[in-house]
């Protein structure tokens, strides 16, 4: 797993490091991996033409010191100076020794035309130690910046992204890729700051002996394939673990057909539909035990998937506390959040776990606002209700109520449509059933789901069948070889 940390954490095992190594040695290691990265992806450093956006302290002198050793391979180097009063002087000195140029920025005349020709931008205004928006002139140079052509390159973190959060407040750089230093910062990887940082690389400089345990985890592919359960030879269709999946009504009959396809191809083993769809729901999923029954008379589960499409009637009210009444694991989603939102004592009365998904208006329905820290809120809301909460977005996050925190890695915009979650619902119903913990199970199926989903994307406008039809391949991706 991937940890990701707070700027705090990443500070503490800088600090514990210098004391270690002569000075300096930290910064030169950084801009050495740096050039090297940059290098690799202009296949070539000379003849290249850069420009370096360089602000105030150790980032600034950071992207100057890299830019130093491309200049040094031959490379066209100019730095733009914000700050010509504050500007890293070791840094620049050893850009000008290698005939770089380092020019303020009140001294160019045209910014725009000159970012426009260059073949690489390097973000080195403010690093981690700078939160909030950007003020003038940074602004302005962004916005320059994210408009030309070039390869865009972050220097460990955006400019105008929060590193804890990912909050973006204005203008920030929009980076095709991001060289961070030492270990992930958590605001690279959730919020709107996610889109602003493109392919991502860690350069270890040797802090992990320094660092504590990280504010939230990302699952990889290595972790994914030794999670998944995977039938043996001695399992039959009872092993693996029985879901119960309450789903649909008349009017949204579908929803149903998805949950219980979702839960069929996540894993092999048996799946129990009650509810009005049943009719459908066979004649999608003939694998699937189907009836129009109550919860209550559904036989023996190990877990259940309840509310996308339910409806918010008194017979959907119904099936949902009969559902959470039930000592096993459950799943909530879609119409059951809605009337859980209203029927919080139903949680309390709860002797298993429970993992509520909720996009972000129906996280809203639980009383606490969203904002722009969305770990926050995930947090505060999952230690309230002591749940696992699934937070759906461009950054999945799972929070659970001790507070352990996943965020996701996988996806793609093209999942925002009709049904996808209601397939989640039914992937991660079929973990809980399957007995893995409750933060595991929405993160590992929340992998899986988005891996599917870029699957299924690369073929066109996505349908949540699509989704559905894609799920052996994702799981066949994360598979060891």
């Amino acid at each position: 797993m991937i940890g990701l940390y707070e700027v705090a954490a990443v500070r503490a095992a800088e600090q514990a490091l210098w004391r270690t190594v002569p000075e300096g040695a930290l910064m030169d290691r950084a801009a050495a991996g740096l050039a090297a990265y940059c290098t690799r992806w202009l296949r070539r450093a000379y003849g290249a033409r850069v420009v370096v956006l360089v602000g105030a302290g150790d980032n600034g002198g950071d992207a100057l010191l890299a830019a130093a050793h491309l200049a040094r391979r031959g490379a066209a180097v100019v730095a733009v100076a914000l700050q010509v009063d504050r500007l890293h002087a070791r840094g620049a000195a050893a850009l000008r020794r290698v005939g770089g140029q380092v020019r303020p920025l009140d001294t160019i005349s045209d910014l725009k035309a000159l970012v426009g020709q260059a073949e690489l931008i390097l973000d080195g205004i403010v690093g981690i130690g700078t939160t909030g928006e950007l003020r003038a002139p940074a602004d302005e140079v962004v916005e320059a910046a994210n408009d030309a052509p070039g390869l865009r390159v972050a220097v460990d973190v955006p400019s105008g992204v929060h590193p804890d959060t990912g909050v973006v407040d204005g203008p920030a750089f929009r980076a095709d890729r991001t060289v961070t230093f030492g270990a992930t910062k958590l605001g690279l990887t959730v919020g709107r700051g996610r889109e602003h940082v493109g392919e991502l690389e860690v350069l270890d400089l040797g802090l992990a002996p320094h660092l504590p345990e990280p504010t939230a985890l990302q699952l990889t592919d290595g972790d994914v394939a030794g999670l998944l359960p995977r039938a043996g030879h001695v399992d039959d269709k009872y092993s693996g673990g029985i879901l119960g999946v309450a789903a649909g009504s008349a009017e949204y009959p579908g929803a149903a057909v998805l949950s219980v396809g979702g839960a069929l191809r996540m894993r092999s083993s048996l799946v129990r539909y009650i509810g009005p769809a049943a009719y459908g729901v066979s004649g999608a999923w003939p694998e699937a035990v189907s009836a129009d029954a109550a919860p209550t008379d559904a036989g023996r589960v190990q877990a259940w998937a309840v509310g996308p499409g339910l409806g918010r009637d008194k017979r959907a009210a119904q099936v949902l506390t009969d559902v959470l009444r039930m000592d096993v694991p459950a799943v909530v989603d879609a119409d059951g959040l809605r009337l859980l939102a209203r029927r919080r004592e139903l949680l309390q009365r709860r002797s298993s776990v429970t993992v509520l998904t909720p996009h972000d208006r129906e996280f809203e329905d639980f009383g606490v606002p969203l904002g722009a820290d969305r770990v926050a809120a995930v947090t505060e809301l999952a230690a309230r209700l002591g749940v696992t909460v699934l937070l759906k977005g461009a950054a999945t996050i799972v929070v659970e109520p001790d507070g352990r925190t996943y965020v996701n890695a996988t996806g793609t915009p093209a999942l925002a449509t009709a049904g996808t979650g209601d397939v989640l619902t039914g992937m991660i119903g079929s973990l809980l059933a399957a007995g893995m913990a409750p933060g595991l199970a929405a993160a590992v199926g929340a992998y899986v789901h988005g891996r599917a989903g870029q699957i299924a994307a690369r073929g066109g406008a996505l349908l949540a069948t699509d989704l559905i039809a894609a799920i052996p391949a994702a799981r066949d991706s994360v598979a060891p070889d």
